[in-house]
């Protein structure tokens, strides 16, 4: 069987403000994967960003779209907290309810003097979030604000 087109990937897509994101993957887990790589790409060119450290993140949800709220909103405190940029992304675990995510980053502290200064992701929303499996292809849309 042959690759899927765009998948996966991920795509800015147009809104009105802020920043649309469809995420896609042949699994639920590579689709958040692709989802955090596209929230660092907003703020940097995250081909720049070396995998000097990494940080394990562990979010249970009350539901699928909560524990995707609450990965990219980990996501967003260990850059507010630590100034920590990342490029690689891995989903180790999401269970089958899709209320607990396990996952591993990579990534270094954010370095002016190396790393494009883009705009800053401010926060996660449930704005137009959507999950979904179509064609083999498992895509979710969600905005952050910028």
């Amino acid at each position: 069987m042959g690759e899927l087109q765009g998948c996966p990937g991920y795509d800015f897509l147009d809104h009105t403000a802020d920043v649309l994101i469809e995420a896609r993957g042949r699994t639920k887990e590579e689709a958040l994967e692709q989802a955090g790589l596209a929230v660092y790409e907003i703020m940097t060119d995250t081909s720049k960003v070396r995998p000097l450290t990494h940080v394990d993140i562990e979010v249970n949800g009350m539901d699928l779209y909560n524990t995707v709220y609450r990965w990219i909103e980990q996501l967003l405190v260990s850059t507010d907290a630590d100034g920590l940029v990342f490029s690689i992304f891995r989903v180790c675990d999401l269970s089958e309810d899709g209320t607990r995510l396990v996952a591993r980053v990579w990534g270094e502290r954010f370095d002016p003097s190396r790393h494009e200064q883009r705009t800053i992701v401010k926060a996660m929303t449930y704005s137009q979030m959507d999950f979904r499996e179509e064609d083999g292809c498992w895509k979710l849309r969600f905005v952050v604000d910028i």
